[in-house]
């Protein structure tokens, strides 16, 4: 168990667990706050990336969806192994339960969420998002109402919609020590 210190009181988890639609943060934030907290900070998509070599996108064009979300849960539960770090999830590794019980098992899991106006403009110029080909707004509106419910198992919430990166390392500090 890894101690994270606010305002002269300790809190001991396992990991910080960011989870959250595309465009919400997770990575940005999940860097800023390992940084604060002294851990390593983990991107699972990038680690998934890096061990089957070759990019998300690819992954997809070529073995489908199902077989993705397969490598994810597995380069997800090898990190989860680790601690004092803060992992940022892929946007869409909440939807199998295996992977929501590893998170709550292995670490304080803090969903991050947006306006879809907001992650619009945040992704708007990302080309490696294989789920948003086609109308943007309309995959991001259709993928935001499938998925509604997903993060709710999530220890806590954080609208990240007007908040500054530090607002959000923050509140993420401060709810992490209260739970």
């Amino acid at each position: 168990m890894t101690s994270i210190w606010e305002k002269g009181i300790c809190v001991t988890v396992r990991n910080i667990v960011l989870v959250g639609f595309m465009g919400t943060g997770k990575t940005t934030v999940g860097k800023k706050l390992a940084e604060r907290l002294g851990w390593s900070f983990c991107d699972s998509d990038a680690v998934l990336e890096e061990v089957q070599q070759t990019s998300i996108p690819e992954l997809f064009r070529d073995h489908g969806e199902a077989h993705f979300r397969v490598l994810e849960t597995e380069t997800l539960a090898r990190i989860l192994d680790s601690e004092g770090q803060v992992v940022a999830t892929g946007g869409g590794a909440v939807l199998a339960e295996s992977n929501r019980i590893c998170m709550l098992q292995h670490g304080f899991v803090v969903a991050l969420n947006a306006t879809a106006e907001t992650i619009i403009q945040r992704v708007s110029s990302d080309t490696n998002r294989p789920l948003l080909q086609g109308n943007l707004e309309e995959r991001v509106h259709t993928l935001m109402e499938q998925r509604k419910h997903a993060y709710d198992f999530a220890h806590t919430s954080i609208d990240t919609t007007d908040l500054s990166e530090d607002e959000i390392v923050d509140r993420i500090i401060q709810q992490a020590v209260r739970h």
